[in-house]
């Protein structure tokens, strides 16, 4: 699994991408390191968010 670090510093592991019943948007699924599942819709768990006068990912890709 892919891991992504959020931008106030936590680790989570991207599981999958999922639909939304209700209108179909895609969704991503993704796991907290405490075992914690989350769904964040996809162009917000992609979009970039203003920190400290910058653009940073919301969730950027751990190499």
């Amino acid at each position: 699994m892919i891991q992504y670090r959020h931008y106030k510093g936590g680790l989570y592991e991207l599981v999958c991408e999922a639909t939304l019943e209700a209108d179909l948007s895609p969704m991503i699924i993704y796991r907290a390191h405490d075992g914690l599942i989350w769904a964040r819709p996809k162009s917000v768990f992609f979009e970039h968010v203003e920190v400290d006068g910058q653009k940073v990912p919301r969730f950027a890709p751990v190499n």
